[in-house]
């Protein structure tokens, strides 16, 4: 076979070369081949780690297991034990109170720091860097802080005092009206930072020259907010709120910390139950039946969330 190239020379084709197939290369067809594999040691260790054993307390707490030696199968005692005892109840009121309360306080606080530093400060980049700080601390050592501030001779009562106002001076982690509000606030004080930091990300995805065409056309402030930078940061809402729902239904370290859970267990949550029943008390059942009850807990909220954050115009276009 002769390819004409020009008018005096030719190529000269040999017949094996003509469907010569392009080489093998073992070592991606391996690869390409069996590439699932290489997650496999992490599937494996997520599954034995995080679903078994749910699965394991699951099981466990439809039973009287204290932790060792045989166990009986109970079935919905340990349920019908929690939702009749009163200071269960008050332990899951505390829970919801907790989270919702700290979603709702670190949306708002966060969404405003983030909305004034955003664009218009020079000094923007500091300020985020101080705001976040609280973050990346440990949140012992953060409780352990806000410990000595409520104390009653601590800095709080002495600033009251300075001011005035001695009549508002109180023993805050041994009231149990104001206890849960000083967790509160200290929750608030470490995560607000965090949830600044979702809604600067969703911020800088809004377009500058939408929010100035609505600003000639005579929008107020309220209005390029509402009808511009909230449909835009949409994502950021249901990021912000899920992992703040889901964060605020397990507070248990700041607890600990603050109050252990008193006075006379009015800062108990699901989640200080589950510790004290399980490995304070030894009722490792009762302690699964409780931890299982948070669990559908959170599952609810977030499943509830994002359908109420979900973009409803997504399915339109």
């Amino acid at each position: 076979m002769t390819i004409e190239q020009d008018s005096t020379r030719t190529l000269t084709v040999p017949p094996k070369a003509r469907r010569t197939p392009p080489p093998k290369r073992q070592g991606r067809a391996l690869i390409s081949y069996g590439h699932w594999w290489w997650a496999l040691p992490a599937v494996v260790l997520v599954i034995g780690v995080h679903y078994a054993a749910t699965l394991t307390g699951g099981f466990f707490a439809f039973t009287n297991w204290t932790g060792l030696g045989k166990f009986d199968i109970i079935g919905f005692k340990n349920f019908e034990r929690i939702f009749a005892d009163p200071q269960l109840l008050g332990a899951v009121w505390n829970t919801l109170f907790l989270a919702f309360g700290s979603v709702i306080l670190t949306n708002v606080v966060g969404l405003l720091f983030a909305l004034a530093i955003n664009r218009t400060l020079k000094s923007r980049y500091i300020l985020r860097t101080l705001l976040f700080m609280p973050v990346v601390l440990s949140p012992l050592a953060v409780a352990y802080v806000w410990k000595f501030i409520f104390q009653f001779d601590g800095p709080l009562n002495d600033l009251l005092g300075a001011v005035g106002l001695t009549e508002f001076q109180k023993v805050w982690l041994a009231d149990p009206t104001w206890s849960i509000w000083a967790i509160l606030l200290t929750v608030v004080w470490q995560q607000t930072g965090f949830t600044m930091v979702i809604y600067l990300a969703g911020l800088a995805s809004v377009p500058v020259e939408v929010e100035e065409a609505a600003a000639l056309d005579g929008a107020g402030l309220w209005a390029r907010f509402w009808n511009v930078t909230v449909p835009a940061i949409r994502p950021s809402i249901a990021i912000a709120t899920t992992l703040g729902i889901i964060q605020g239904l397990r507070i248990f370290d700041q607890i600990l910390a603050l109050t252990g859970g008193g006075p006379a267990g009015a800062t108990e949550t699901l989640a200080t139950e589950v510790y004290k029943q399980a490995f304070s008390l030894g009722q490792f059942g009762f302690g699964s039946a409780l931890a299982l009850v948070l669990t559908v807990i959170i599952l609810a909220f977030a499943i509830l969330q994002q359908y109420v954050t979900r973009d409803r115009d997504a399915g339109k276009a």
